[in-house]
């Protein structure tokens, strides 16, 4: 998700999550198509995926895992595939302990 654009330089300009920020590891990722979703994980390195704004962040692999397929035929199939499962932790997961304590560390 993006923000407005900003004529200050006060911070980025861009705040990645989600489908995002999956997306943006893929395209600096070394993943061909067709894959699986394990293919996929293995090749990105299992990253840490913010599902909110705030910070919360999952593994890849857990979201992977979280999908009702396992092969896909190019990046979008995967894109599309995981957003509802973002859409779903952002709606309904309470952050642990320690996700709320590393949100609230200035970076």
């Amino acid at each position: 998700m993006r923000p407005p654009p900003s004529n200050s330089d006060d911070g980025p300009d861009v705040i990645e999550f989600g489908i995002a920020e999956v997306a943006a590891a893929l395209d600096d990722g070394d993943v061909t198509f067709p894959a699986t979703g394990e293919e996929v994980v293995r090749a990105l390195s299992d990253p840490e995926i913010d599902y909110n704004a705030k910070g919360h962040e999952v593994p890849l692999s857990e979201a992977v895992g979280d999908v009702d397929r396992d092969r896909f035929e190019n990046k979008q199939e995967f894109l599309n595939a995981l957003h509802p499962v973002f859409e779903r932790y952002r709606n309904s997961r309470t952050p642990g302990v320690f996700e709320r304590f590393r949100a609230a560390l200035p970076l």
